[in-house]
């Protein structure tokens, strides 16, 4: 059975000392929950952020990765960086890094290899823009970003891949997908991976939802049959709003 796994990306917010108030709000309520909770903190606050959950449940997470493990990369971070901040999960492929910096399937497809290598949990985002959506190419998109993605990665390592479904016009519009058509691509995507991997595989791999999710609206999202968690954004800035997500 998939244990579900909520998400907090806080993008670019928190210096030190708003991130160790936010999580020493977390750090109360979290360790009540069955769920696994990951706060994924800009590089800035990592390695503090990690000392202040050190005895909670809560993981932590990063935004990016390089898929170098060091050079000439001005304002890159590569994974042993990022282990030695003690992180567990990197955010690969989000739509902000695609839509503002020029991250393509192929980069995507890097940083993923290198953070298994490196024994980092892979948070993998795909989703389509509202364009491609009004045109009927959801599935044609996400299928294109998973398979790609997922270029040499054997049927060990895509065991360790959480995989969030986040249609781009979704992120920081208010607007959410409807908990059945996110539910349907969720379900496309895990189809997706049988048929790459087989359906044993397929029903081990996590799919997380992403996009405008809320406290509000969590509960609804969560009991769709195949989705297992949500990436939340700006909802996880708020101790009171994740938890509410979190405790679904």
């Amino acid at each position: 059975m998939r244990i579900p796994i909520i998400a907090g990306n806080w993008k670019m917010h928190n210096t030190v000392e708003e991130a160790l108030q936010l999580v020493n709000e977390l750090k109360k309520e979290v360790d009540k929950t069955d769920v696994r909770v990951v706060i994924c903190c800009p590089f800035t606050v990592l390695g503090e952020v990690k000392k202040a959950i050190v005895d909670s449940n809560i993981k932590l997470g990063a935004q990016n990765i390089h898929w170098e493990d060091s050079g000439a990369y001005t304002g890159e971070i590569s994974a042993a960086m990022l282990k030695d901040h003690g992180v567990d999960y990197v955010i690969i492929g989000h739509s902000e890094r695609r839509q503002y910096f020029n991250e393509t399937d192929e980069t995507v497809n890097r940083k993923v290899i290198k953070a298994l290598e490196k024994d980092l949990i892979p948070i993998l985002c795909v989703g389509e823009t509202l364009e491609e959506r009004e045109t009927d190419k959801t599935y044609e998109v996400v299928k294109g970003q998973i398979l790609k993605a997922l270029e040499n990665v054997d049927e060990e390592e895509v065991k360790k891949i959480v995989v969030a479904y986040e249609p781009v016009w979704a992120i920081g519009t208010g607007k959410t997908a409807s908990p059945e058509d996110a539910n349907a691509v969720i379900a496309y995507i895990r189809q997706v991976i049988k048929e790459k991997y087989g359906e044993e595989i397929s029903e081990i791999v996590p799919i997380q939802y992403g996009g405008s999710v809320k406290a509000a609206n969590a509960t609804e999202i969560m009991n769709q049959e195949d989705i297992d968690g949500a990436l939340v954004g700006g909802a996880s800035l708020k101790a009171e709003e994740f938890l509410g997500i979190v405790n679904f």
